[in-house]
């Protein structure tokens, strides 16, 4: 069977798996865990001592405690990502095994951050790094005891890149010849006109 929150495609067995483990929390208690993890999806610490709380009256293992946050990670991004409403996220739910109570209350959570949690993950999307800034220098030497004459510029640029993971800066040097320096604008102002068009 397909399912739209998975891109209409079948739903992973690992998911299928969960869903007990799910059912086994309230679904006062699962709508707070899902609180949490919107909060580490958004950007946001995650406290899990507090799931650590709300899991300990359903006797959960510390493993079932950190797949219940994968699943729940997985469903509300993977329904954030293909844009499915919340009414039908637990109709599909439902589909799935988990109980109606804890269908709704994951659904009012996810309705109340569905456009953040999509401005984020468009934000986060195909990024492993984000420029910071770019510092550029042009040489041009005239002569050189190397060479009898050069006469050719070169084009000496710095791209300061922020690591998501750690947020920290690198510097990445890059010098070019004039005609290469040529060629690499150039297909930057394409793919940021094929960019802009997809926007």
């Amino acid at each position: 069977m397909r399912f739209r929150f998975c891109g209409d495609l079948d739903c992973p067995d690992w998911v299928l798996a969960e869903i007990s483990t799910l059912a086994k929390i309230s679904s006062v208690k699962l709508k707070l865990i899902c609180a949490q993890v919107l909060r580490d999806l958004l950007g946001e610490a995650i406290e899990y001592d507090k799931i650590l709380k709300l899991t300990s009256d359903a006797k959960l293992e510390s493993g079932d405690v950190k797949a219940t946050i994968a699943v729940l990670g997985f469903i509300l991004s993977s329904a954030a990502k293909h844009n499915v409403d919340s009414e039908s996220l637990s109709s599909e739910l439902q589909q799935l095994g988990l109980p109606k109570e804890h269908a709704s209350g994951l659904c009012r959570s996810y309705e109340e951050k569905q456009s953040s949690l999509q401005d984020r993950l468009r934000a986060c999307s195909l990024r492993l790094s984000q420029l910071g800034s770019v510092r550029w220098r042009v040489d041009y030497t005239l002569s050189s005891s190397e060479l009898q004459e050069v006469n050719e510029p070169v084009v000496h640029l710095t791209f300061n890149v922020r690591d998501r993971e750690c947020e920290k800066m690198t510097a990445v040097p890059v010098t070019l010849s004039a005609n290469k320096f040529r060629v690499l604008l150039a297909e930057l102002k394409q793919a940021q006109t094929l960019m802009n068009t997809l926007l």
